[in-house]
């Protein structure tokens, strides 16, 4: 694993523990040696991540669209800036350059980005890990959903079992580290002829 994705919000939340939490996963990143990759953002998670990178000498590489950085909410000191045309070209290349991906507190764009790299995933099309990084009990309502639409058969148990949920930044990059594709079709009622 040589670089890592982050997902996370362009808002920092209520509390200052998102915030400390994001600091000290970017931290054990860089001890390890794990490039990252993340949205760009000089605002919210995203600014901490981009600014505690480069406070512990990782290299980090930012890809944001045009319209981001014509609003000027990017920041333009990291290792790497990519602009791209759209949100779409800004995943695709995100996903392309990373390993893994750990979606830490956010809202519709992290989810949005998290559940495109585990359907893909899902689909066969990649074999990354994926990891929520669940400060403060953050994804646990989320968490119980996934396992509602298992119990429900919308989701296979090994699928909903791709995710990788932690509390603390060692475990978090442990856990990607070990993690292995299930071998299974995402879909529970198709009969191949």
């Amino acid at each position: 694993m040589q670089s890592v994705c982050i997902f996370c919000g362009s808002n920092t939340g209520r509390e200052a523990l998102y915030a400390e939490a994001t600091r000290a996963l970017v931290q054990a990143l860089a001890a390890a040696g794990i490039r990252i990759v993340y949205g760009g953002g000089n605002i919210g998670l995203m600014g901490v991540v981009g600014q505690a990178a480069l406070d512990a000498g990782a290299h980090v590489i930012g890809v944001t669209p045009r319209k981001l950085l014509e609003r000027e909410v990017v920041h333009t000191g990291l290792s790497e800036l990519h602009v791209v045309d759209s949100m779409h070209e800004r995943k695709v290349m995100m996903a392309e350059m990373s390993d893994a991906f750990i979606a830490l507190p956010g809202g519709m764009g992290t989810l949005d980005e998290i559940f495109e790299m585990l359907t893909l995933n899902q689909l066969g099309m990649q074999r990354k890990a994926c990891g929520f990084y669940n400060v403060a009990g953050f994804f646990d309502s989320l968490c119980d959903f996934l396992d509602h639409a298992v119990a429900e058969r919308f989701i296979r148990a090994e699928h909903r079992d791709m995710i990788m949920v932690a509390d603390d930044p060692v475990s978090m990059i442990t856990r990607l580290r070990q993690w292995k594709m299930p071998e299974v079709s995402k879909w529970m009622d198709h009969k191949p002829a």
